[in-house]
């Protein structure tokens, strides 16, 4: 069976992720151990036993999110659920790769071990954040920072829905444009817990650091259409994927219209494979006609075989 797969991004992990599955999957220990051979921290403690806070860190959730994804991932290959289409956010898209067959695991555990790493050092040397911007339309968003840049860095970065978008550059320039969305007439402005301006023009030196072990990866041709955040568009195309992964760490994740690219391909409900429920939230948000299942959990997972779709998936 091929459904509609999308694969979480970071700040879906929670203390937990993986615990029920590592047991009672004798795939999904084999996946978790060895990736924990292949990591320089602790996965298991950290993913089953946290503390958040460690485990919050980019260096460390994003490997951990992708493991945990392609752990849930296997158990649905192992019941001959495959994807129709994939698309993930922003560190999702490693797991969408994955799962269509351009990236092996091994290939995309290194890539984004080193992803999560540039990127917490970026944050390090060049401080930054971004903020949420809810209620207030992308073009007024983005003249609002067009306006509180002032020779600064900030621009959008994430268009999650249509009423929920996120800015990213440095802290004052952020801040500034925070206060002109509010004075805009935006229902709500949060700032966001993170470590770095992600995907914005300060992550110019990790993504070209990230480039360079890209450029040395077998990108193989999709078995399935991949949809990339840069562009929204459907492709299968490894060297494009490849080039496009670069270019995602400075530019916006078109969420928004990656998911109507995808509703256009295979309108049927789709699994958000990986922990939580983030993208589940978001695609409400997007189409209200569309629906998604969570497949992270052994719980989810199973309850989804229980469905319609999945007992069709099992016949």
């Amino acid at each position: 069976m091929r459904i509609p797969m999308i694969f979480p991004g970071q700040a879906s992990q929670f203390v937990g992720m993986g615990a029920d599955l590592y047991p009672a999957a004798p795939d999904a220990r084999l996946r978790i151990d060895e990736a924990e051979e292949r990591l320089d921290f602790p996965l298991k403690r950290l993913c089953f036993d946290g503390p958040i806070e460690k485990l919050t860190e980019t260096r460390y959730a994003q490997p951990a999110i992708l493991v945990m994804s392609l752990v849930a991932y296997d158990w649905l290959a192992a019941r001959e659920v495959e994807p129709s289409v994939t698309a993930g956010h922003s560190l999702g898209e490693y797991s969408a790769l994955v799962a269509a067959g351009v990236l092996s695991f091994e290939d995309a555990l290194d890539l984004v071990a080193l992803r999560g790493r540039l990127m917490f050092e970026s944050g390090e040397k060049i401080p930054g954040t971004m903020a949420a911007i809810i209620g207030l339309e992308g073009e007024r968003i983005e003249s609002c920072c067009e306006d509180a840049s002032q020779g600064e860095i900030v621009q959008l970065a994430n268009l999650n829905s249509p009423e929920q978008m996120v800015i990213s550059g440095a802290v004052p320039a952020v801040e500034r444009a925070m206060a002109a969305c509010e004075a805009a007439g935006a229902k709500k402005v949060v700032r966001l817990n993170v470590s770095g301006a992600f995907h914005s023009k300060l992550m110019a030196t990790a993504a070209e650091e990230l480039g360079e072990k890209l450029s040395s990866t077998e990108f193989s041709k999709a078995r399935t259409p991949v949809i990339p955040n840069v562009t929204a568009e459907a492709t299968r195309d490894g060297g494009l994927l490849r080039e496009l992964l670069i270019a995602q760490l400075t530019r916006p994740v078109l969420w928004v219209d990656s998911m109507r690219a995808l509703r256009s391909l295979d309108a049927s409900p789709a699994l958000e494979v990986g922990p939580g429920k983030v993208l589940t939230g978001l695609m409400r948000r997007i189409d209200r006609e569309a629906k998604v299942h969570p497949a992270g959990s052994l719980e989810a997972l199973e309850a989804w075989l229980g469905s319609e779709q999945g007992k069709e998936a099992g016949a």
